[in-house]
């Protein structure tokens, strides 16, 4: 993949004012207003991968109402999201309930986060064993995707169901690249509360955790920020539901406190760049961030952080950490993570793909 283009910045820069600062996106709302078809449906695509679709699209209906010939546009994009969505959502509510009749307990993860917008996956994380999970999606005639090397070693499964089209990722026991978190992981399921969303209700991690598996997929896993995540993660934070205490108790238990701090200095950064002013995080968080919002790019889709030395940094504190608590375990299988990587990467470098082992 080559370096974002010019008009991926420019679209990124559109979708953050638009969704991170609304009061201030006009410009942002003439700027998508002034593009051809092909560039807004390079915009439109662009939104889908950061997870902002409806939210981006209601600002711009706000923003342009009566002006530009948007509303045809907005509307027919809206009504085909809002259709999967809630396609997707009685899929999950229908899920969920299986898994816990058949003595599955589960949360949902991540996608309900992105409300009024959904991910691209259904994430879920189970108390349950492989024989169980697979005996409900089974009964639900699902057909489970080829897994490669490091969904065995995270415990992870990805499930299509008829009529649905999203996959359905399933985490069974474990959490994390590795599948290192087995403690942490179960303070999901401990600690769960419902949601009520659309006229549906669903099992959904406490606001710390929510806070943690956003950290794991984007410091630990994926090296790069989403919009959404930014959005996500402040306006949990500015809630007032997070107790900074219980989130460091949490993340020390998964030696990734330094991680979960340096997560929130990114997103307190980045909100500022664009509304004037950041979280008010309390001090235990801003002494433990490692960096913040500077060392962001936006390259390749994304917002990215550099691998070297950032991540590999996070990534030598968690395993220092985790041999410390003497969770040997763990540490082992923290030891696998960069030969896999490089092994990944290899792959993707001769083939183009990296599916069979990460």
């Amino acid at each position: 993949m080559g370096r974002t283009s010019t008009s991926e910045k420019d679209h990124i820069e559109a979708l953050s004012l638009l969704i991170l600062a609304p009061q201030s996106a006009a410009g942002a709302a003439t700027y998508v207003a002034g593009l051809d078809a092909q560039q807004r449906a390079q915009f439109l695509e662009l939104a889908d991968s950061h997870h902002v679709v409806v939210r981006a699209l209601q600002c711009l209906r706000t923003l342009t109402a009566g002006k530009n010939g948007l509303e045809l546009w907005i509307n027919s994009n809206l009504r085909g999201e809002q259709e999967r969505i809630d396609c997707a959502l009685a899929w999950l509510q229908r899920i969920c309930r299986e898994l816990e009749n058949a003595g599955c307990q589960v949360v949902a993860m991540k996608s309900l986060d992105h409300a009024p917008d959904l991910g691209n996956d259904l994430d879920l994380y189970t108390t349950a064993g492989e024989d169980a999970v697979g005996g409900v999606f089974a009964k639900l005639g699902a057909h489970i995707a080829p897994r490669s090397w490091g969904d065995r070693l995270a415990h992870k499964w990805n499930f299509a169901l008829p009529g649905l089209r999203e996959s359905v990722e399933v985490h069974s026991q474990r959490l994390g690249q590795t599948g290192e978190h087995v403690q942490m992981a179960r303070r999901f399921v401990d600690r769960r509360v419902s949601l009520r969303l659309a006229g549906y209700t669903f099992p959904v991690p406490a606001p710390e955790e929510r806070i943690l598996v956003a950290v794991l997929q984007r410091m630990y896993r994926h090296f790069y920020f989403r919009v959404c995540d930014i959005a996500n993660s402040a306006a949990l934070v500015e809630s007032g539901q997070i107790n900074f205490q219980e989130l460091k108790r949490a993340a020390d238990v998964g030696g990734v406190w330094p991680g979960v701090a340096t997560y929130l200095k990114i997103v307190s950064d980045y909100l500022r760049h664009y509304r004037g002013y950041g979280l008010d995080l309390p001090a235990l968080v801003v002494e433990a961030a490692r960096f913040g919002g500077e060392k962001l790019s936006m390259e390749r889709r994304f917002l990215r952080i550099p691998i070297l030395p950032q991540a590999a940094g996070l990534y030598t504190k968690q395993v220092a950490r985790t041999a410390l608590r003497g969770q040997v375990a763990a540490t082992l299988r923290l030891s696998l993570l960069p030969p896999l990587a490089a092994t990944a990467a290899v792959a993707y470098k001769v083939t183009g793909d990296d599916k069979a082992i990460w």
